[in-house]
């Protein structure tokens, strides 16, 4: 069989030209375009150390938790680790769908680095490291629910702060920190909560500058909202409030983001826009301080204090250029360990891969999964990423060695509903087939939307994502001649993330067997 191979040094190159199979924000000229990375890294925070740009986005209950991005000019990113491999609870051992980490917020303090997030239920978490690269410690500091989307500010007096919302309620509230970060002082103080003017204010983000205190935090909601920013004289408050970035240039509901300073003194805003089964994507925006030290982010030609969002822009001035790089897609499954880029239903468990069973392959095994009959809504070992372009092409390569009817593999695209393309063990022997299944109150009866036999235990299979929103299927038997399996199908996102495609293999079996398959790469191709 011919394997999608490359050699060590395409696979330096592929690091950052792997930019060249999904979108593409920096056009080469000194000019880039929104969305700047467009996947799901939702409710982004940015921010600068030397020469060194770092971003963090929600990760809900995909695991590794709350990825890490590193870049040198804001327009190229690539992921670099994540700051935790999962949370302290055994609810995360199964797919907890739309819980853990909220709009992580980051920052850099006396030489440690600070990562703050709630989760609905679990409550307020902090992890640090030395090096954003490296081990984070994490630390569960109050046991509350319903807390969100926190941020810490250390103040000129080293005393340490924190601010956060209330889910959908909308109120800032400001607690008093342990020098360290690590405890809450006090019950915190409601310092702004404005129904009328600001609802459902969250993502907050706190800074001091020119003796203000500011507090950004989008409001409106997700897919309606605007950024506004509160200021006050006193970190207590009263604080004013300012609609500073609403919608336009046909980019909805732009909130929700960090704001961050180059080396050359611009400022600049990483926000998210809800983009549908894509999630929600970020975007960049120039951003100025005014005389009146209000900021105006985007622009605003009307010169009313509230910009609109840049389509395309020149890149960030950081005093140098860097090669265009993107978030790691494609994967032949050479490295010891898994890649940045994907993320489990649940907390990994190592009885559901190997990369070392086989070189240069990566073995998935059959994990049982009997909730209604293989709904692989409540399987934790789907082995996924975020969809990164428009419209893409998911193929990959596998061989299956199962034991019992039932285990299958193949490629999924994955949400509340879901369609895959699997090589299935049946009674009369191995099909390929399209399936359908979703998560409901009432029982769900997978289906099986098209068919057809095979006589071989090996396969190539393609999964393509459309602009369209709808997903399409092949296979081939010798990698050259794809036949197309079924018609087109509709992507659903998931609970508060945007649909994800990759790989899997399971059993919906109640006895566990070894049945396993072997893939031997997975390409992303941008259409």
């Amino acid at each position: 069989m011919k394997r999608y191979a490359i050699s060590l040094l395409a696979m330096l190159l592929a690091f950052c030209l792997d930019a060249q199979a999904q979108w593409q924000p920096d056009l080469g000229d000194g000019t880039y375009k929104n969305p700047v990375i467009f996947a799901d890294y939702s409710d982004p925070d940015v921010i600068r150390v030397g020469d060194d740009y770092w971003m963090v986005a929600s990760s809900f209950t995909c695991m590794p938790g709350i990825p890490v991005l590193h870049s040198y000019d804001l327009i190229n990113w690539t992921i670099v680790n994540h700051v935790y491999d999962g949370l302290p609870f055994d609810k995360y051992q199964k797919p907890a769908h739309g819980e853990a980490s909220w709009a992580p917020s980051i920052r850099y303090h006396k030489g440690m680095y600070y990562v703050y997030f709630c989760t609905p239920k679990d409550g307020l978490f902090v992890a640090r490291s030395k090096d954003p690269r490296g081990k984070w410690d994490l630390h569960h500091m109050v046991d509350v629910e319903k807390w969100e989307d926190p941020c810490p500010l250390w103040d000129d007096d080293g005393q340490a702060y924190l601010v956060h919302s209330i889910h959908r309620g909308g109120p800032a509230i400001i607690h008093k920190m342990s020098p360290d970060g690590l405890r809450l002082l006090d019950n915190g103080v409601t310092v702004y909560h404005n129904e009328e003017i600001n609802p459902v204010l969250e993502g907050m983000k706190f800074c001091k500058r020119n003796g203000w205190y500011y507090i950004f935090a989008p409001a409106g909601g997700v897919e309606t909202g605007w950024q506004s920013v509160l200021r006050s004289r006193d970190i207590y408050g009263p604080y004013e409030a300012r609609k500073v970035l609403a919608e336009g240039n046909g980019i909805n509901g732009p909130h929700q983001g960090g704001l961050v300073e180059t080396q050359t003194g611009e400022w600049w805003f990483m926000h998210f826009q809800s983009r549908g089964i894509y999630g929600r994507v970020c975007h960049l925006q120039p951003a100025q301080w005014t005389s009146d030290d209000w900021i105006v982010m985007g622009e605003d030609p009307d010169d009313d204090g509230v910009g609109a969002p840049v389509l395309t822009w020149t890149k960030p001035n950081v005093g140098k250029t860097y090669p265009i790089c993107n978030p790691q897609t494609s994967d032949d499954f050479s490295s010891k360990t898994l890649g940045k880029q994907w993320q489990w239903q649940a907390m990994e468990q190592s009885a559901w891969y190997s990369l070392k069973a086989r070189k240069g392959f990566m073995r998935l095994f059959a994990n049982s999964c009997p909730s209604e009959n293989g709904n692989l809504y409540y399987a934790g070992n789907l082995l996924l990423q975020k969809i990164a372009a428009p419209s893409t092409t998911m193929e990959t390569y596998l061989e299956s060695n199962f034991e019992k009817i039932g285990e299958r593999a193949g490629l999924v695209v994955m949400g509340n509903a879901y369609t895959y393309i699997a090589l299935v063990q049946t009674k009369n022997g191995k099909e390929v087939q399209v399936v359908s299944g979703k998560n409901d109150k009432f029982p769900v009866i997978l289906q099986v939307l098209a068919s057809a036999p095979v006589s071989q235990d090996h396969i190539y299979l393609r999964a393509i994502v459309g602009s369209d929103q709808r997903s399409r299927f092949a296979y081939s038997l010798d990698g050259k001649h794809f036949i197309s399996l079924g018609t087109d199908y509709p992507i659903a996102q998931g609970t508060w993330i945007g649909a994800k495609y990759g790989i899997f293999c399971s059993s919906p079996n109640i006895v566990q067997a070894g049945g396993f398959a072997d893939f031997d790469y997975v390409k992303l191709e941008a259409l």
